[in-house]
């Protein structure tokens, strides 16, 4: 650990992508910011993803809207750094298995392509043609999103820790933050730095952390595991798109294998039982999948918020402000979390109305997981 400077504007928790993406936008704007990670950047809940931004989220047009908005931004970064995000058009395919699912999208596409979403409505056959492993008779219907990306999570957070340090930010990494005085004292193992602005972007610490300051931020984490799945006959030659069933159950082409993702084992579930589980929805819905050797691909924490959007906003008795609880979405709107703050510190009008993203949304309770 290096030492720390006396002072700072801006003290950022979090080196993940969505601290990151933070620390750049103070940064740019002449704001004079440290960035504290507990251990590498990006070694929390960015990496524990299926790797894919996507700007369609079924039900929730706001958030689809600052996805919209980040991946353009993306592209920026891309331009601007030179760093490959390595991002590759694999499309979102979200399956129907009843009508009122169908009548649900109808009901809320118009608001979607008024965030700037590309997503139409297809048919079972037409599904089964965008993913040939997809069983049209198990579907009524679908949604396709063609904006939908495979990405390097890792690549994202060096970009931005890479534009951050060119604006002028300062990242200190293996530096946990130990405690936050009410003066914006913020303290580690390696010594103590006066911060102006605090700012909380520390995944699934969010909630400890946001404590420490005396502020409410009604996290918690919730630990998933990706699967690999081998596939008997090969997958298709075309990249799958990320395919995503009632179920939770979501997969996409890696590689030679197949990524798939169904949360973690229930409360009293053994893992071989979950594992079982999973076999199961594999085989009913893409039946070239069915018996398929699963095997461990990694796991990790996510940061969970009640509803599963994310908090971005501030506390109104102190210069603390927050961006936490993106439930696993949290490389789909880094950028826009990343402008939202830097707008919120600056006491500028933001490019969205920011009140529903505030935590005064969950007024009791804790987060609890979906």
């Amino acid at each position: 650990m290096s030492q720390l400077p006396e002072r700072a504007d801006a003290v950022v928790i979090g080196g993940g992508v969505i601290g990151t993406s933070i620390a750049c936008r103070l940064a740019e704007s002449g704001v004079g910011t440290v960035l504290l990670e507990r251990g590498a950047l990006g070694s929390g809940s960015s990496g524990t993803t299926a790797g894919v931004v996507r700007t369609y989220f079924p039900g929730n047009a706001l958030i689809s809207s600052l996805a919209v908005r980040s991946l353009a931004a993306y592209r920026d970064l891309t331009e601007r750094t030179g760093t490959d995000l390595a991002l590759e058009r694999i499309g979102l395919l979200v399956l129907f298995t009843d009508e009122h699912q169908v009548q649900e999208f109808r009901h809320t596409q118009a608001a979607q392509r008024a965030a700037g979403v590309d997503v139409e409505l297809v048919t079972a056959a037409e599904a089964a043609r965008l993913n040939p492993l997809v069983d049209e008779r198990s579907i009524v219907a679908a949604a396709w999103s063609p904006e939908a990306y495979a990405c390097d999570p890792a690549a994202i957070v060096r970009g931005y820790a890479t534009a951050a340090r060119q604006a002028g930010a300062v990242l200190h990494t293996g530096t946990p933050v130990t405690g936050i005085d009410p003066d914006g004292r913020v303290h580690t193992p390696a010594g103590t730095i006066r911060a102006d602005t605090v700012v909380c972007a520390a995944g699934p610490w969010a909630g400890t952390v946001a404590a420490m300051a005396g502020v409410r931020v009604p996290v918690t984490t919730y630990p998933v595991e990706m699967i690999l799945a081998d596939t008997a006959g090969g997958v298709p030659r075309n990249a799958l798109p990320m395919t995503m069933h009632p179920s939770s159950l979501r997969i996409r082409s890696w590689g030679e294998r197949i990524l798939v993702g169904m949360g973690r084992p229930a409360p009293g579930e053994s893992r071989q039982a979950w594992l079982q589980r999973v076999s199961h929805h594999l085989g009913t819905t893409f039946p070239a999948l069915d018996g398929s050797r699963l095997g461990h691909g990694w796991s990790g924490d996510l940061d969970v918020s009640p509803d599963g959007m994310a908090f971005i906003g501030r506390d109104h008795s102190r210069r603390f402000f927050y961006a936490a609880g993106f439930s696993g979405q949290g490389l789909c709107q880094a950028p826009a979390a990343g402008e939202i703050v830097r707008d919120l510190v600056l006491g500028k009008e933001s490019w969205i109305d920011t009140a529903g993203l505030s935590t005064a949304r969950c007024p009791s309770g804790s987060a609890e997981t979906g």
